[in-house]
């Protein structure tokens, strides 16, 4: 039978085919404005949205940080420069400062106010209402339970409330004793839509306070050489990332010095690999005024000064090389830092002479703590320990290395692209290879260069926060929000004369397992009060 033949439907019914089309109401602009808002602020909008979050959050931790690790960066894109540029276009190098994690966070934040403030205002005006009036069949809810009486309605009623209130319940009486249908009616549990409330209220203090009050902080990395002081001010910074709000009168001025580096490793004769077991770095600390102190820094033990913390991040070497013309007078001198390249601490560095020779001369190679060459005729680094062995091989390089033209230059970097190789690879003299002592002539005539000693180095963040106080006071409040929520039942129970008998029933919202017998000993207790009130 076809829709238009259908002769049980009436003649306007949407099954009949000569039915007039149904007219859906059309939403203006206002109106998908108001659609979205409440798309936006539902419930379920904010737990996807918190998810997405965490989500989003996890490349920060599996990649290193442009404001926490930029020497990481620097080694993940030279150790795998096709993976970086991918990585970089996504902007997983800085993670948390990209648009689209940005997008997320706000988007968050709306959601959860839009979420609480209209549930708060509708928690208070339930929380100044009357219990709601007894249902006239008790016998359809949970936990019902009758018990024959021969107290008066007035004691029922009274000891019932008393020993509600007891319990912590709101109550109402409703109906008059004389009529025979007096009743109570008791609601309590209104504690877990406040820690709802106070967990939602909590998180987006959390939110604030990492996106404003994060933005008075900052954090910056500095290469601490061996016997080197630094100085807490920006220009000392290898790299620094300040807050929005960040202003440079913040830095509180101290001084850091690294007197001697400890490492402790252990040899895996199954693996063959050395594995660290402790790192200690010996600093000297001071503050604006005061004297130096001794202090020892640690792997995932900061030291706290001048309002900030320093994190151990990383270690190596750092050649003491002599740079001299040839009148032999020297160029350059001092520690130049290796940035490792694998756990035996085989670094690659850069040393760059602007002034002082014929041509401005940079040399690029790398390091070896415990060198061991292979077959191929290349060297690695055995172990990362230092035996009075250590290797330095460099190539060379004559021409413009870019340091004139008032633009930052990578210190750690040296572009070789429109420069002349003078020793090593195709330059038809062999690298430059020194051990601790050695001089070695610089070709064409350049001068020569001294690896004279080594000192170790450490690779340090140092990082102001003034959010720390507000972050526990929010988790905190999150915590005992969310212990609220999940642990007290919203639940109603009425307690109601009818004739020689009293009834009594029970009703939660959501579930509430433990009802029932709640309902049963709330019954008992009853009985038992109105007992003894009578013997009395």
């Amino acid at each position: 039978m076809t829709s238009a033949s259908r002769s049980d439907r009436p003649a306007d019914h949407v099954d009949n085919a000569d039915a007039p089309g149904v007219a859906q109401p059309r939403l203006g602009p206002l109106g998908y404005l108001r659609f979205f808002w409440r798309q936006l602020t539902s419930m379920r909008t904010a737990l996807f949205l918190l998810l997405l979050l965490a989500l989003a959050a996890i490349p920060g931790s599996l990649v290193p940080q442009t404001t926490s690790d930029p020497n990481g960066v620097l080694q993940f894109q030279q150790t795998d420069p096709e993976l970086y540029d991918v990585l970089d276009s996504f902007g997983l190098f800085s993670t948390f400062g990209t648009p689209w994690f940005s997008a997320i966070y706000l988007l968050l934040f709306i959601s959860l106010v839009g979420c609480i403030i209209p549930r708060t205002k509708h928690h208070f005006d339930a929380l100044r209402a009357r219990p709601p009036k007894t249902p006239a069949r008790l016998q359809k809810l949970v936990g019902f339970t009758s018990l024959p009486t021969t107290a008066s309605a007035d004691a029922v009623v009274a000891t019932a409330r008393t020993l509600l209130r007891s319990q912590g319940y709101r109550v109402e009486t409703y109906g008059e004793a004389s009529t025979g249908s007096a009743s109570v009616s008791a609601e309590r549990g209104y504690l877990r839509e406040t820690g709802n409330l106070v967990f939602h209220a909590a998180l987006v203090g959390m939110l604030l306070t990492v996106g404003v009050g994060g933005g008075f902080g900052y954090t910056g990395q500095r290469v601490l050489v061996q016997g080197e002081p630094f100085t807490n001010v920006r220009a000392s910074y290898d790299s620094f990332s300040g807050g929005r709000f960040f202003q440079e009168s913040a830095l509180e001025p101290f001084s850091l010095r690294l007197d001697d580096f400890d490492a402790d490793y252990a040899f895996d004769v199954t693996s063959g690999v050395w594995h660290p077991e402790d790192f200690t770095a010996s600093l000297s600390t001071r503050l604006s005024g005061g004297d130096w102190e001794p202090v020892d820094l640690k792997v995932n033990a900061p030291v706290p000064i001048g309002g900030t913390d320093v994190y151990l991040l990383g270690n190596g070497y750092a050649p003491v090389i002599t740079v001299r013309d040839p009148d032999g007078t020297a160029v350059f001198s001092g520690p130049v830092p290796f940035l490792q390249l694998d756990a035996n601490l085989w670094s690659r560095g850069v040393v760059k002479v602007p002034d002082g020779l014929a041509d401005q001369v940079g040399f690029s190679g790398f390091f070896y703590p415990d060198p061991v060459q292979l077959t191929d005729g290349t060297f690695r680094s055995f172990s990362p320990v230092d035996h009075g062995e250590s290797l330095l091989t460099l190539f060379a390089y004559t021409g413009d290395l870019g340091l004139d033209e008032g633009i930052g230059v990578n210190a750690y970097a040296l572009d070789p692209t429109d420069l002349t190789q003078i020793a090593g690879g195709d330059a038809g003299a062999p690298a430059l290879e020194l051990r601790e002592g050695d001089v070695v002539e610089l070709p064409e005539e350049l001068g020569t260069i001294e690896y004279e000693g080594l000192r170790r180095y450490i690779s340090v963040d140092i990082h102001h926060d003034a959010t720390p106080v507000w972050a526990l006071v929010f988790a905190v409040l999150i915590l005992g929000g969310l212990l609220l929520s999940l642990f007290i039942p919203r639940r109603r129970v009425w307690v109601k004369v009818v004739g020689d008998r009293i009834e009594y029933a029970g009703l939660a919202r959501g579930e509430d397992p433990t009802l029932a017998e709640a309902v049963a000993e709330f019954a008992q207790k009853h009985r038992d009060a109105l007992d003894e009130k009578m013997d009395g």
